[in-house]
């Protein structure tokens, strides 16, 4: 059996090192972006916000088609049995390495039945404490967790979604018992904080920073590995006191195994530009989304180091699907 690192890179490469038969002319037809979630939440709008600049450089219209359900396997197993011809893609964000070990029997497999194309952008979180907790930093809600376990609690928008994963991972590296409270997605999660009825939150910074500055929240710390552009005020929770603690939330486009050379080079070439437009950056960073770009091979790599991250994650905290 080929090991677990080497499967979205082996399939790259082939994909690299495949003989051009595809057509000269694609794409002839609209391409279709199928995202596994409603419509209005962070991964839809990122599909929005470069699937238009998209069909500019491809000559063709780009559409949206959302297919929520089944913790993302409805969409993504769609994509994953859709005809390899360069007309449906997904958009992935890390709800699908969680998936690979929350669920034992997968409708697809995500290594080998789906294809990478680009990474679109990654979407540091920010660390929210209700102001009247009585903590300042990393370091004092480390010291107040362990000298209450159990008594504190996070809010996340879903099992096995970033906000799932993330204060796991900071339980997990502090040493620390927080009690989880599920919801069926951010919006619940963020009224139960401001009201404070959670202790905390990990949010997507688009929602997060507004809060933070008119004060209804207090930030204490980004997830990524460094600090976040539109508020370089906050520091990293690596800097705050847990060192080493890095995790983000990201989307990608990925297409059918099986995908031509021809239209996984076009496709990626086309939303390379897309990112490098100015308009594009700063309309991504609105949404707290920082650009990233780069080849197949690049994305591969990268979605395996997510998919060992999220496992280890998984089996430390012993998370089960709903």
């Amino acid at each position: 059996m080929r090991p677990l690192c080497s499967r979205f890179l082996a399939a790259a490469t082939t994909i690299v090192m495949s003989a051009s038969a595809f057509a000269q002319g694609y794409p002839d037809r609209a391409i279709r972006i199928v995202v596994p979630y409603l419509p209005g939440g962070g991964v839809d709008a990122a599909a929005r916000l470069v699937g238009q600049p998209m069909s500019e450089h491809l000559g063709q219209s780009v559409v949206v088609d959302n297919r929520p359900g089944a913790a993302t396997n409805i969409g993504s197993d769609m994509v994953a049995k859709a005809k390899p011809d360069g007309y449906t893609l997904l958009l992935a964000n890390p709800s699908q390495v969680a998936n690979v070990s929350l669920y034992a029997n997968m409708p697809y497999s995500l290594q080998k039945d789906l294809a990478p194309v680009v990474l679109i952008g990654v979407a540091p979180l920010i660390l929210l404490v209700h102001p009247s907790l009585p903590v300042q930093g990393v370091k004092d809600l480390i010291a107040l967790a362990k000298s209450k376990p159990n008594q504190l609690t996070y809010a996340s928008a879903g099992i096995g979604s970033p906000t799932h994963i993330a204060p796991e991972l900071f339980k997990w590296m502090a040493g620390v018992n927080i009690d989880h409270i599920p919801y069926k997605g951010g919006s619940q999660a963020v009224i139960d904080i401001i009201a404070g009825r959670v202790t905390l939150y990990f949010s997507a910074a688009s929602t997060g920073l507004p809060l933070v500055r008119t004060g209804k929240l207090r930030a204490l710390g980004v997830t990524g590995a460094k600090r976040f552009p539109a508020a370089p005020e906050v520091p990293t929770v690596s800097e705050g006191g847990l060192r080493g603690y890095e995790i983000v939330n990201w989307f990608a486009l990925l297409a059918p195994a099986g995908t031509p050379h021809d239209a996984i080079e076009k496709l990626n070439a086309a939303e390379n530009k897309v990112i490098e437009r100015a308009d594009t950056a700063e309309r991504l960073s609105q949404q707290g989304i920082e650009p990233a770009g780069g080849t197949p091979q690049a994305l591969g790599a990268y979605l395996e180091k997510e998919i060992v991250k999220y496992g280890n994650v998984v089996r430390a905290a012993n998370i089960k699907p709903e």
